[in-house]
């Protein structure tokens, strides 16, 4: 249990967002410990710790640290992908449903999409929906997103098979692969994947240190040092550019060293509520608990009235999610309370 789980039984239980979390006693103490410098002339040592900690994770030459995961996956994909090219992802991807329109508006590039019931690869999909360069008549295929762990589908993984057949495929068409990691950390512990090998098989990542790592803010995109370089610009020209950041960055290097294996607990936590609320636990791999509602908005609405705080993400969808604020005795309450809501 973190420290400030400990103080937080007797509130609501918050399970609308992994992105609810606080920092933890120990990770306040290491912000307030931290050595900074001016990030945007590259001197705090701080940033530069974390950024080559996550590069050597993901087995990348270079990394950036940028406030949020919308943005690391809109520097990576602009890298990828020229100005009237096309970007091919699953229909319910963040980058498609939940980037406000941003890679339109920032890179000018168009997206066409592919519907898996579980956010999945579809690799047969994406060779149909793949355009060669055929002259100025039609919008070639410049790169493919995918999303692991998925969020909207309900946290499931993308299999390492899965995502080295679309490499193998993507490498022999020359089309690039982005990776919207934004829980790439759960995914690694759900299935005891290296991370090193979630990264050999895309050009680029954005992972998020403020999800099920606990961290107040960041991300993190990850690849080449071109990549790192150019978005580094970028950052700065959307008004990213940030300063004595390693107060931030070392939240992150605290949730690396810390917060990483805990995150099984989760997991853990994520199929008890479940289960109580009729969803097969099977179907649940990650932290992320999708419940069909009809009536989802009157059930957020009970489910608050009686101290337990989850999300609609859709007219007939309902999300739980847990994280590291969420203990178990809070899990075992909010299992009570939807469990009977559920069955009523």
């Amino acid at each position: 249990m973190s420290d400030t789980s400990a103080a937080l039984d007797g509130r609501p239980v918050d399970l609308r967002s992994d992105t609810v979390t606080r920092p933890t006693r120990a990770m306040r103490t290491a912000m307030a410990e931290a050595e900074v410098g001016d990030d945007v002339y590259g001197e705090d040592p701080t940033v530069l710790a974390l950024e080559e900690r996550v590069a050597d994770l993901f087995g990348h030459e270079a990394a950036l640290f940028v406030p949020t995961g919308s943005m690391g996956n809109v520097l990576a994909v602009r890298a990828l992908v020229p100005v009237g090219r096309e970007l091919l992802c699953e229909s319910s991807s963040h980058v498609v449903r939940a980037e406000l329109g941003a890679h339109a508006a920032y890179s000018g590039l168009t997206t066409r999409t592919w519907t898996h019931p579980r956010g999945l690869v579809d690799l047969d999909a994406v060779r149909g929906l793949h355009a060669p360069d055929l002259g100025p008549y039609f919008v070639p295929t410049a790169a493919v997103a995918v999303e692991n762990t998925h969020n909207f589908a309900g946290g499931t993984v993308n299999p390492l098979g899965a995502l080295q057949d679309l490499r193998e495929w993507a490498t022999g068409v020359g089309v690039a692969v982005h990776l919207d990691g934004a829980r790439i950390w759960n995914a690694h512990v759900a299935t005891g994947t290296p991370l090193r090998e979630y990264g050999a098989v895309v050009d680029t990542l954005s992972v998020c240190l403020s999800k099920g790592l606990g961290a107040p803010i960041g991300s993190v995109l990850v690849g080449s040092r071109a990549v790192a370089d150019e978005a580094r610009v970028w950052r700065k020209r959307m008004g990213g550019g940030m300063r004595q950041v390693g107060i931030l960055a070392a939240a992150g290097l605290h949730a690396l060293e810390h917060h990483v294996e805990r995150l099984a607990d989760d997991h853990e936590h994520a199929r008890l509520l479940a289960e109580a609320v009729g969803v097969d636990p099977a179907g649940v791999d990650t932290n992320i608990v999708v419940v069909p509602r009809s009536d989802a908005a009157d059930f957020v609405l009970a489910a608050r009235e009686q101290g337990v705080l989850v999300s609609a993400v859709g007219p007939t969808t309902v999300r739980l999610v847990t994280h590291l604020d969420v203990t178990r005795a809070q899990v075992d309450r909010a299992a009570t309370v939807l469990g009977r809501l559920a069955a009523s």
